[in-house]
This record gives C-alpha cells, sequence and structure tokens, in this order.
C-alpha cells in the first residue's frame, strides 16, 4: 500500500529534480538569491513548524499531556537512579541483614517482581500514547507537505512552460530534450502510486 510518505518523498524528488531545470534555464537572467534571501527562507520555514507544534500541543488533552510529561521524565537519569535506589533498598530490607525491620518480600523476591511487572506495562502503555499522538502529528506534517509539494509542483510546471515559451520567442533553438517534454507533463498522482505499487511488489 502506497502511504502519504511514499507520495511525499516522490514530490519531493520530482520538484527537486523541475527546480534544477528552472535554475538551469534562467541563472543567466536571474542570477541566485542572496545569502540574507536564503536564511530569511530557512527561518520563516523554521518558525512555522515551531508554529505547528505549538499549536497542536495547545490541543492536546490532559491525559495527552500528562503522557507526554511522564513520557519525557522516564528517559531521564533521575528516572533510572530513583529506580535502582528502590529496588536495591527493596532487595536489601528483604535479604534480613537489616536488623529491626521485618523481611515482608523474601528471595525470589514475588511481590518485587509482580511491582515490576506492573510498573513495565504502565510505562509502556504511557510511551504507546506518547509516540501514537506523535505519530498523529507527523501523519499531518507529512499531510501538509505533500499538498504543498502537490501544488508547487504544478507552479513549477507553468514556470517551465512559460521560460519555454519565452526560450522559443527569443529566437532560440526551439528543440525540447526529452527531459524538459517530461518535466512540462502535468503530474498524473494515481500513475504514480501504480508505479510505487509496483516497484514496491518488485522490490520484496
Amino acid at each position: 500500500m502506497v502511504t502519504i510518505s511514499d507520495l511525499f518523498k516522490w514530490s519531493k524528488k520530482n520538484n527537486a529534480q523541475k527546480k534544477k531545470a528552472i535554475r538551469n534555464e534562467t541563472a543567466h537572467h536571474l542570477g541566485h538569491l542572496s545569502k540574507a534571501v536564503h536564511d530569511k527562507m530557512l527561518l520563516e520555514r523554521r518558525e512555522r513548524i515551531k508554529s505547528f507544534k505549538a499549536k497542536m500541543d495547545a490541543e492536546r488533552g490532559v491525559s495527552d499531556r500528562i503522557a507526554d510529561l511522564m513520557t519525557e521524565s522516564f528517559g531521564t537519569v533521575m528516572f533510572f537512579v530513583v529506580n535502582a535506589l528502590f529496588f536495591g533498598i527493596w532487595m536489601l530490607i528483604n535479604t534480613g541483614l537489616i536488623t529491626g525491620l521485618p523481611v515482608y518480600d523474601p528471595f525470589p523476591y514475588g511481590l518485587l517482581t509482580m511491582v515490576v511487572s506492573l510498573e513495565a506495562i504502565f510505562l509502556s502503555v504511557i510511551v504507546l500514547i506518547s509516540q501514537n499522538r506523535a505519530a498523529h502529528i507527523a501523519e499531518l506534517r507529512e499531510e501538509i507537505d505533500l499538498q504543498i509539494n502537490v501544488k508547487a509542483e504544478q507552479e513549477i510546471t507553468k514556470l517551465l512552460i512559460i521560460l519555454d515559451r519565452v526560450h522559443d520567442h527569443l529566437g532560440l533553438p526551439p528543440e525540447d530534450d526529452e527531459e524538459l517534454v517530461m518535466m512540462k507533463q502535468k503530474t498524473d498522482l494515481n500513475e504514480i502510486e501504480k508505479e510505487l505499487i509496483q516497484e514496491m511488489k518488485e522490490n520484496k
């Protein structure tokens, strides 16, 4: 099955090829973007990504907020140290080496095994909740990127056609190579999907 990610990767690759063709066609007329303009575009893109993430975070429910907070805590050295101290103290008490403290879970520590198992279950579920939300955000980003790339591909195709007409109008050699002819054609997403499915079958 072809996913949005597969279509996005193909669209991104196709757009890169068309952008390269436009740069080669117009470099001697328009020049290249200055570094300042390029940096400004990158900054604006990063700000849009941050804004999207902030919006998704703001729409989280209470359970998602708790799951994210706990997931962030699980991956810290402090969490490891707390668990190590807890299990170490538990086993030390139940070995009977500390006088005055009753042994409530003798070796092989059946109660501790149950506690550890329950902790592992709860940790796994909480991490999965957080990962599912992250995967949902990633899917939304891929869908947005795909739509933007499809629109950009249409605009780039139109630009190639316009540049080709200008090229012919200036009296330059009108012959188009095979690559340019292919790039000037509109992209058929259904055909792309079929090609990707066929390629995936061949790779299996």
